[in-house]
């Protein structure tokens, strides 16, 4: 992504990352899923069949804000 500011106080050119998810059976990164959250019989988010995109995180060098980004289809 290109030209992107920080929403909270405007600094230019935030620092590229990524979400970690490492929770039990995570693939270690987190990813957005369409829809509102529904569990399944053993607690975990149904999310077969539904599309879902990789997050893309920058974080503010000023002020340490975070913006998040559902871009690629992963």
């Amino acid at each position: 992504m290109q030209n992107i500011t920080c929403t909270h106080c405007g600094a230019a050119d935030p620092e590229p990352g990524f979400v970690e998810d490492s929770g039990q059976n995570a693939r270690g990164y987190a990813r957005w899923i369409a829809g509102h959250l529904e569990r399944g019989i053993f607690g975990g988010a149904k999310r077969m069949g539904r599309p879902n995109r990789q997050i893309d995180a920058y974080r503010c060098h000023r002020c340490g804000h975070l913006e998040l980004f559902a871009t690629h289809q992963s």
